[in-house]
């Protein structure tokens, strides 16, 4: 929406009236839009009322947001860890949205139902559904977050707000009758090679969901997805999706992100998730790729802004590419399991910044981390993590580069880490560790580490499951970790 515009619009409204974007009356608005309120001051939430959305044409309620349920839990469930699932995890038949399946409902056989405490809604055609925050407030703007997948192309809409959805410190909003709006005709081609994303409404979709929502599960040929630059604070998840290209307008201007971890979407109660192939998946990441092949991540920024078990993004499926991108999480900042190649990424997590099965390939990377940065799980099926000329930044005092402990029983015996001219800042002199159980097959391996001022880094007292390559000595291994395709199974990334 054009800045210009937008300034008319203010002045066209009342005193202690709110901005409405889309505005009242708008026309060719994408049905995955989210509501926007602009005010004069900041609004408050409320914790009553309703926000409802009804098709013009026969008045039939569409969607319908109830204040009074809370977003979703606070508190780390009780109990011990369950176990996983006793078949594979399930990702074929027909793809299901909020328009006609029940949030909440089991995608897989012996998986608990959810509560129903909390506010629910499908993503990505994941039924057992995402816990979400109806309304956010930053500053002046309120944004409501209708349920997924309901609103339609070539329809006209009408809006109800109760007063008891927002407040404002002088009292002045009285909630909202008739708030109107119609959708664009049609949905880009089925056979569009290229969308565009734009926060204002000005692109094929408003929001990155939406977009990857379209493409269908089975095509031929490369997709593009453009995001231009803007603010994106949504749940990203995208199942069954192959040669999709997300692409951002740049780096810095293009942000993804949502405030979700463990505590806020669990696992389901009686179901573990995540540790082998084919467990039910997680839902705790800001953006996640499940079972996907040859999807590739270029040009943008991807956060969780949520404390604890939180990754930025999280990788389940082979031959992925992600290139010039910022991850910022928390804990598991990134989880990566299947075939994956990263170069020049900014990733910032608090400890086991890095965690999943591998193989995963980085090239020219910075990494941050509080805590310990790796966390490997890899068989000898496949390598785990090499490191080609990266950097290690520890921010909270002295940490290793990867720890090797008990996890509910089970240990990681051939665990790999191949660190080859990393730079190294705030690293322990033991650099590895701790290692539980057997480390006669664990690589934990480097060759010409240094320290930021470029000299070579004091390795007298690594860890004893740790192995320092020599360069001549170990000539071949090194050339052959130097090696994409080596490590990735025969796979050499290409980004299209």
């Amino acid at each position: 929406m054009k800045p210009a515009f937008l300034a008319v619009l203010a002045l066209c409204t009342p005193a202690g009236a709110a901005t409405q974007l889309p505005p009242n009356g708008a026309t060719n608005v994408n049905p995955d839009t989210h509501l926007v309120l602009r005010f004069a001051s900041p609004p408050t939430i409320g914790h009553a009322g309703r926000i409802r959305i009804y098709d013009a044409a026969d008045d039939r309620l569409v969607d319908e947001l109830d204040m009074g349920i809370p977003a979703g839990p606070t508190e780390r469930a009780a109990g011990p860890y369950p176990p996983y699932l006793a078949t594979p995890y399930e990702y074929d038949g027909p793809r299901r949205s909020n328009a006609d399946t029940k949030p909440g409902t089991p995608s897989a056989p012996g998986v608990a139902p959810a509560a129903g405490n909390y506010q629910l809604t499908i993503i990505g055609g994941f039924t057992d559904g995402f816990h979400f925050h109806p309304v956010i407030v930053h500053g002046n703007a309120a944004t409501i977050y209708p349920h997924h997948d309901l609103l339609r192309y070539g329809k006209t809409y009408y809006v109800r707000i109760d007063p008891g959805v927002l407040t404002m410190a002088d009292g002045s909003f009285e909630g909202v009758r008739d708030w109107r709006f119609t959708t664009k005709a049609r949905a880009p081609a089925a056979d569009a090679r290229r969308v565009t994303v734009a926060a204002d409404g000005s692109g094929d979709f408003d929001t990155v969901q939406g977009a990857l929502d379209w493409v269908p599960d089975r095509h031929t040929g490369r997709v593009t997805v453009f995001v231009k630059n803007g603010d994106y604070e949504e749940i990203v998840y995208a199942r069954n999706k192959h040669d999709v290209t997300v692409r951002g307008e740049s780096r810095e201007g293009v942000r993804i992100h949502y405030a979700n971890n463990e505590v806020f979407n669990p696992h389901p109660p009686n179901v573990g998730t995540n540790e082998l192939p084919g467990t039910f998946p997680s839902r705790r990441a800001a953006f996640a790729l499940d079972h996907v092949h040859d999807m590739v991540l270029d040009n943008l920024t991807i956060a969780t802004t949520a404390n604890g078990q939180a990754e930025g993004l999280l990788l389940n499926g082979e031959r992925t590419i992600v290139r010039d991108v910022t991850v910022e999480g928390a804990g598991d900042a990134l989880q990566t399991n299947g075939s994956a190649y990263f170069e020049n990424i900014r990733l910032t997590g608090t400890g086991d910044t890095i965690l999943g099965r591998g193989p995963a390939y980085f090239r020219h990377c910075d990494i941050t981390s509080r805590g310990a940065f790796m966390w490997i799980r890899n068989t000898q099926a496949n390598h785990g993590n090499v490191f080609d000329r990266c950097t290690f930044h520890a921010t909270g005092g002295e940490t290793v580069l990867a720890r090797l402990p008990d996890n509910k029983g089970r240990n990681y015996p051939y665990a790999e880490a191949v660190l080859l001219d990393a730079t190294l800042t705030g690293i322990a002199p033991e650099g590895w560790g701790p290692v539980d159980g057997d480390a006669s097959h664990v690589r934990f391996w480097e060759f010409n580490s240094r320290a930021a001022d470029g000299k070579p880094v004091d390795v007298g007292k690594r860890h004893p499951a740790s192995r320092q390559l020599d360069r001549d000595r170990d000539a071949d291994t090194i050339a052959h970790y130097r090696d994409p395709a080596w490590v990735l199974g025969g796979w050499t990334p290409h980004s299209p």
